[in-house]
């Protein structure tokens, strides 16, 4: 599997970030469940339809920067995006809770 050219290029400026950087034994036990949650089957199978889906459509490897993303968290549709933004997925529009207009 190949590196992602991003992973370890700059450090992170939210407010968590700089928690997680100043207080390593709590990094440590974010760490650790992560590491829990990604190995489960659900997430596994999550990421290799997605990879599956990079393969058959030719931007495995190729350098591009692109990534298949989910349209929506119910949808099995995809879109290519800019690995950067597909791997920010609570800033994306349909993780947002969307407010009932008033009348």
């Amino acid at each position: 599997m190949a590196r992602n050219k991003l992973a370890g290029t700059r450090r992170g400026k939210s407010k968590s970030a700089r928690y997680y950087q100043s207080n390593p034994k709590a990094a440590k036990k974010r760490d650790a469940y992560n590491k829990k949650y990604h190995s489960t089957k659900a997430r596994k199978k999550y990421r290799a339809v997605l990879q599956a889906i990079n393969r058959k459509k030719g931007t495995h490897g190729n350098g591009d920067g692109l990534d298949e993303a989910h349209q929506s968290s119910r949808s099995t549709d995809t879109k290519k995006q800019k690995q950067s933004r597909n791997r920010a997925d609570k800033l994306r529009q349909y993780f947002r809770k969307k407010k009932k207009k008033k009348k």
